[in-house]
């Protein structure tokens, strides 16, 4: 495990607070994200973290704090902003384009960086031709890396579910991201899937990759975790070493405290 006080701070949210009415979704929340380690932020179901995932990548404007990449304000930044910062993320619930091929699928990731205008590609200029050659071969090796290569011509909807988590992150990773910012990657993996998925993850940081997820298996966040991060209620209430967040009292208290039923929701979780 790297020294976490010694590595480079990629992100950092000081304060940062997002309310809905008078529900404070995330609140004061402080964070440090350091550089070349994988961090996990963990938490009952409703504890903010996807607000919080939300607030960091433009989908909603804080009302309170500030949020650092790099050393440089990004709050208020739209979406596509932040993206070609070098922020890309994936969903809780997956979000591809079901009829379009996997390929199709990972292009579509590199819009950020392309640099042709609208006119070139109604024109079909060399300029333009020449691009999107570029971008459809580092689609097609983005996702030879997530073990993909040869479903590149099937429609995304037609893929196993599992599959289809890994063509996400293959869609992030065609950003050129220095941060991959990951909502719930093994939601619905089976043990084998998830094994994997923390090797894969573990191999992105030798591409000098930097890691937030969400997660909500406690085995895949104590195999890949560098450091975590717990929120309940909205706030940060521990933060440490895998082994010292598990033993945390405050996080077994925060865990065991809420009933099944609000554990079992379907909804997708705040």
């Amino acid at each position: 495990m790297r020294n976490h006080k010694n590595a480079g701070i990629v992100l950092e949210s000081r304060n940062l607070t997002k309310r809905f009415g008078g529900l404070v979704a995330v609140g004061n929340m402080d964070l440090k994200v350091h550089r070349g380690e994988i961090s996990s932020l963990i938490g009952p179901n409703g504890a903010g973290k996807t607000t919080f995932f939300n607030v960091v990548t433009g989908i909603y404007r804080p009302d309170a704090g500030d949020i650092r990449f790099n050393g440089a304000p990004i709050d208020g930044k739209k979406p596509h902003q932040i993206v070609e910062l070098g922020i890309a993320r994936t969903f809780q619930n997956i979000r591809l384009f079901p009829n379009m091929t996997c390929l199709e699928n990972v292009m579509a990731g590199q819009h950020c960086r392309g640099a042709a205008g609208v006119w070139a590609s109604i024109a079909r200029t060399a300029g333009q031709r020449t691009e999107e050659k570029r971008i459809a071969a580092i689609a097609a090796q983005r996702l030879e890396q997530v073990g993909l290569g040869r479903l590149k011509d099937e429609l995304a909807k037609n893929i196993p579910y599992g599959n289809q988590r890994m063509l996400e992150i293959g869609r992030a990773l065609a950003t050129n991201p220095r941060l991959l910012v990951l909502d719930e990657p093994s939601s619905g993996l089976n043990d084998r899937e998830s094994e994997d998925l923390i090797v894969f993850l573990k191999n992105l940081i030798k591409e000098d990759l930097t890691i937030l997820i969400i997660e909500h298996d406690m085995n895949v966040v104590m195999g890949i975790s560098d450091w975590v991060t717990v929120m309940d209620e909205g706030r940060k209430i521990a933060e440490g070493t895998p082994e010292t967040v598990y033993n945390d009292q405050k996080v077994i208290e925060a865990y065991l405290g809420r009933d099944d039923e609000d554990e079992d929701s379907g909804t997708e979780r705040a």
